[in-house]
């Protein structure tokens, strides 16, 4: 019983070593690369980007053409477009988790979509959540309070007048599938207006490196 507890306590004590060499080697390599080469989700957010949409649409069948009863945040969009590129990171970041947690709804079970493709969908969505932990280490930018609020209390209204309300009818959920649609494009744009700084800068890191 001793010997038990005593090389359990000893493969936590290994697993605990080997987080914070992880951790301290994801630290020194970020704080030796910029925030672009550091951050690789961006070079290939593009092929994220077609699964994602490809997978969404192949989930269901022709998107509904109802308005939704919450308002599109064009506006935060729009306001996300000004800050630096650290910022937009960690809001496309928030996003797709809030997105990640719109279908974990207890009555997703009630739709009729393609349970493969929807899985699919769902894990590429998780994917990209996780490799933006990444990139936002990398930049080093906290969550904007002031945006992330306004971020969340969309999807609490969004989820509360569409899935809530209804019990999550089939109706209510192609809502939310268009609604994501959109949500998805609108971070396409955006990443696709901060990658040409971020080739910028990882050509000048590149060129830096090579003259050390």
């Amino acid at each position: 019983m001793l010997e038990t507890l005593t090389l359990s306590t000893d493969h936590i004590f290994i697993f605990i070593t080997f987080i914070m060499i992880s951790w301290t080697g994801l630290f020194i390599l970020c704080s030796v690369l910029s925030p672009a080469l550091c951050c690789d989700w961006l070079r290939h957010y593009g092929h994220y980007s077609n699964i994602s949409l490809t997978l969404i649409r192949l989930m269901g069948g022709q998107l509904t053409e109802e308005e939704s009863p919450v308002s599109f945040p064009y506006k935060l969009y729009k306001h996300i477009r000004n800050t630096e590129v650290g910022s937009q990171v960690v809001f496309i970041r928030d996003s797709l988790v809030q997105i990640s947690d719109l279908y974990r709804h207890d009555n997703l079970s009630f739709v009729t979509w393609d349970t493969d493709n929807t899985n699919r969908f769902r894990m590429s969505i998780d994917r990209q959540i996780d490799s933006l932990n990444t990139c936002c280490f990398c930049f080093q930018v906290r969550t904007n309070k002031q945006v992330d609020n306004s971020l969340r209390n969309y999807y609490r209204r969004l989820r509360a007048r569409t899935l809530n309300r209804t019990g999550g009818s089939p109706g209510s959920w192609e809502l939310i599938r268009k609604e994501t649609q959109l949500h998805l494009e609108q971070l396409d744009l955006l990443v696709n207006s901060i990658r040409p700084s971020a080739a910028a800068s990882r050509r000048s890191s590149t060129t830096s490196q090579q003259q050390l």
